[in-house]
């Protein structure tokens, strides 16, 4: 089945309110007649009002970088006495329609698990805010083999007790921790092989028909220059960009490879 590409610019820590203004505005130039492919970006929290007027009416959609929430006596928290973190119904109110969770920065920086990102997910869906989901193996263990047995892990707990239909809204995105702001990417073929083992898990775990919409982005250093053999891959969907995402040129090349 042919799923449409899904190009994501996670700008991080990086980019004052005035810049992310700057940058969008060389960057909506360039790809503003692109209408085969999916596109957002992910600013910081206190630049998306400013990026939300920037991309309004445009083909561009806004994501946030994270979310919070907790899960009390079953019932999922989105408000309270949580000093600095900000909910998903707050995100979804903020004019967002994406949220990055369990990065593999929030995992090694801030001690974030699956079973938290978890419970995020499932706050997510609660008010109709989509999660791209990262998972992806560390150096030592993809040096250990551990590459499909962590990444199985992860997708499991990621979306313990979703049901398929809130699934099928979900992004996965593979990260192999590695190639993250190293100048290295896995080889189209080492990220097809992951890509396609997420796949047959959420085969799997929710049915071909969840299966078959779910898009599946890489986000290990994907660039202008490997993106297109990147996507060719029959598994991978799309891409969350990093660096390449905070220089206009660059994130628009990755978004003319994916075009379908």
């Amino acid at each position: 089945m042919a799923r449409r590409n899904f190009v994501a610019g996670n700008w991080k820590e990086n980019l004052l309110t005035s810049e992310a203004a700057d940058l969008l505005a060389e960057l909506l130039p360039l790809v503003q007649n692109i209408n085969d492919a999916d596109i957002a970006v992910c600013p910081t929290y206190l630049s998306i009002a400013t990026v939300r007027e920037r991309v309004k009416g445009t083909n561009i959609q806004l994501g946030a970088q994270n979310a919070h929430a907790v899960e009390k006596d079953g019932k999922l928290i989105q408000s309270g006495a949580y000093t600095g973190e900000v909910s998903p119904a707050m995100i979804k109110d903020a004019g967002c329609q994406w949220v990055i969770l369990g990065h593999s920065e929030r995992r090694q920086y801030f001690g974030e698990t699956d079973e938290g990102v978890n419970v995020k997910v499932r706050a997510c869906y609660e008010v109709g805010l989509k999660p791209i989901i990262c998972v992806g193996e560390t150096l030592e263990e993809r040096d250990g083999g551990e590459t499909l047995s962590v990444v199985d892990r992860q997708v499991r707990a990621c979306l313990k007790d979703l049901p398929a239909d809130r699934v099928k809204d979900s992004v996965i995105a593979y990260e192999p921790v590695w190639a993250i702001g190293t100048g290295r990417t896995a080889t189209p073929e080492q990220a097809q092989e992951v890509h396609g083992a997420i796949r047959a898990l959420l085969r799997e775990l929710f049915g071909d028909a969840t299966a078959d919409v779910v898009r599946i982005q890489y986000g290990g250093s994907m660039k202008p220059g490997n993106a297109k053999e990147l996507l060719a891959q029959p598994d991978i969907d799309g891409g969350l960009i990093g660096g390449a995402a905070l220089k206009a040129a660059d994130f628009a090349a990755i978004i003319e490879a994916a075009r379908g």
